[in-house]
């Protein structure tokens, strides 16, 4: 028996949705999830899911599980977040027609970023990303929601 799409996963934010609408509705931008959540269901169950929760998209693809060939120099902190940006990346190689886009994680995946007090320039790191390291904040954090529209609108 599959687990209900309601047991898989947990609700969005009311607030978060609101944002993500809006950021939906001025720029007509697609939604591609990379987040773990893909493998737990599939993408029409995903759409269905993202309606119920009151957005007004649906994902229209996800991002592939596998790096193909990447060699990549890897750090024990930096696994999933490096994992992550590949196969983002790896997306994007294969839909060369999107010219506009960001991710959006509190996964740390930018390319450049400060550690200890020490700047670093990952290899796999994205430059077209916004980072909300408060969780439970989301893009509903202030200031996010202008920055992911400045790389949507370009």
């Amino acid at each position: 028996m599959t687990m209900p799409l309601d047991a898989r996963f947990d609700n969005f934010d009311k607030k978060s949705i609101k944002v993500l609408n809006e950021i939906l509705e001025q720029t007509g931008a697609e939604i591609v999830v990379s987040s773990d959540w893909k493998v737990w269901c599939s993408v029409e169950e995903m759409g269905d899911y993202y309606e119920k929760q009151g957005i007004i998209k649906r994902p229209i693809d996800f991002t592939t599980n596998v790096i193909d060939g990447e060699k990549v120099t890897w750090h024990r902190n930096w696994d999933l977040e490096g994992t992550r940006s590949i196969q983002i990346q790896e997306w994007l190689k294969e839909h060369p027609e999107v010219t506009h886009w960001v991710a959006i994680d509190d996964l740390d995946m930018r390319k450049i970023g400060i550690h200890y007090s020490m700047e670093f320039e990952h290899e796999w790191g994205l430059d077209n990303f916004v980072h909300t390291p408060l969780n439970n904040e989301g893009i509903k954090q202030v200031g996010v929601k202008e920055k992911i529209l400045s790389f949507l609108q370009g």
